[in-house]
């Protein structure tokens, strides 16, 4: 073969598997210069970039963060976590009510859904921030007002991930089990729920991801509070502490920790059960009558 034909069929054989490969090192080396940097020792220098040596310090040494980065974790924990429940909860009943039933104003109410999604984050912190101003909060912005905005832009991430696994039911399981006598009640928490729990909760972990991780309204509706993204904007004025990299990699361990928890599970159900070995049968040579064998072994005489 032509080795100019056989290189062009190489590549077009490797050449998905190797833009494979190059957009997870995109993705990847960053988290893994994270990881890196949260065990690096910069008591000498501050710069983020270069390690300068191996230390557990970070991570066991809580006490020795940089001031006020412990307090504004844990302001952003749990404002992700109230923001999440409560849109969660929300977003899980108007899913439900835009999918399973029929009402005027539907196809409007779906296209207010996005706007929150596709509209620039900047717009959605300048009108949130002018609404509370005009409502008289102008003087009282912080906790609240922070968890207001994120309940409302986490609002319509939970309703489109929830609609999206109603629209994958199929209507005939609840009709089954209907049609053996289950009541309304029994249908939804022993067919639906099940069913959609994984859409529920993948949407909760959605929520909590962007609560936490956004910047851009909070900084524009916290007043006096500093959550931690805020904490890291105003940090690196002065250099990013190391133990910023240690929440960073808590997350992802426990992201993927969450994931793995969940994946397998299913995982094990789809594995392949050994095949049974089919019923033959057998004739007995001295008394003639025929023996059925059983998948396990085992057998007895037909007659």
């Amino acid at each position: 073969m032509n080795p100019l034909l056989r290189a062009k069929r190489w590549l077009a054989d490797h050449l998905i598997l190797g833009l494979g490969l190059l957009v997870l090192a995109y993705t990847f080396v960053p988290i893994a210069i994270v990881v890196l940097m949260s065990f690096n020792d910069s008591s000498k220098s501050r710069n983020v970039y270069k390690f300068q040596k191996f230390t557990w310090d970070n991570w066991v040494d809580p006490g020795s963060w940089a001031p006020g980065m412990a307090d504004s974790v844990w302001l952003s924990i749990k404002i992700a976590l109230l923001a999440t429940l409560v849109a969660t909860i929300l977003g899980t009943l108007a899913a439900f009510a835009l999918v399973r039933h029929r009402f005027r104003g539907r196809s409007a109410a779906n296209l207010i859904i996005f706007l929150p999604m596709a509209s620039p984050e900047i717009v959605m912190g300048s009108s949130l921030l002018a609404l509370f101003v005009s409502a008289g909060f102008g003087g009282q912005l912080g906790f609240w007002t922070i968890l207001i905005a994120h309940i409302m832009f986490c609002l319509s991430f939970v309703i489109v991930t929830v609609k999206a696994r109603l629209a994958g039911l199929d209507d005939n399981l609840e009709q089954a089990a209907m049609d053996l006598y289950a009541t309304e009640a029994q249908t939804f928490w022993r067919v639906t729920f099940p069913l959609v729990l994984p859409g529920i909760v993948g949407a909760a972990l959605l929520s909590f991801s962007l609560s936490f991780d956004d910047f851009i309204i909070t900084n524009l509706n916290s007043g006096q509070e500093v959550t931690f993204p805020m904490f890291v904007w105003g940090a690196n004025q002065r250099g990013v502490p190391m133990e910023v990299n240690v929440i960073g990699t808590a997350m992802f361990v426990i992201a993927i920790s969450i994931v793995l928890a969940g994946g397998l599970p299913v995982a094990a159900s789809r594995r392949p059960s050994p095949p049974d070995r089919p019923v033959s049968f057998q004739q007995d040579s001295e008394s003639h009558r025929f023996i059925l064998v059983l998948p396990g072994g085992s057998g007895g005489f037909l007659g």
